[in-house]
């Protein structure tokens, strides 16, 4: 994702048309063949990994949180990748060229740099969360660990 930014920065700010064109194009190929898998392993990893371990999936808010995050920066990725193949193009066929052209693309371009810099930020709050785990559960949570015989009271077969 940083990669992805630092990419989405440069066509935005460069005046050198070889280098924008090569931005756009190499933007295009890392979220297709890179970002977009990477966020679905992100997903399928993170729903696997909630449900088998003790956390789960709706236990604790953090968790509830993080997948949201998850889900809908993967929603957000999707939706941008049409843009992203439009800019691609238009640099392929050299319409970025000129300054009309770059009119017209201006705000499709800074849109890249606001996306990219956005699911930089939430990666980094699911990071966040992963790390410091903060306490409060959902009610399906409290639910749950009510629910859950405790073994204070039992006896065991050595006495």
């Amino acid at each position: 994702m940083t990669v992805f930014l630092a990419l989405a920065v440069a066509g935005l700010r460069s005046g050198d048309d070889a280098v924008v064109r090569a931005c756009y194009v190499a933007m295009d190929l890392t979220a297709r063949y890179a970002i977009v898998p990477l966020a679905a392993g992100a997903l399928v990893s993170g729903l696997v990994s909630s449900l088998g371990t003790p956390w789960g999936l709706l236990r604790h808010w953090w968790v509830l949180v993080k997948f949201g995050l998850i889900v809908v920066a993967a929603v957000v990725l999707l939706r941008q990748l049409a843009p992203i193949a439009a800019l691609a193009q238009a640099a392929t066929t050299g319409d970025l060229a000129g300054d009309a052209s770059a009119a017209r693309w201006s705000e499709a371009r800074l849109s890249l740099v606001v996306h990219a810099a956005g699911g930089l930020l939430v990666l980094l709050a699911a990071m966040v969360l992963a790390v410091y785990k903060p306490r409060g559960m959902t009610r399906y949570g409290y639910r749950r660990t009510a629910a859950r015989p405790t073994t204070a009271g039992r006896r065991t077969s050595d006495g």
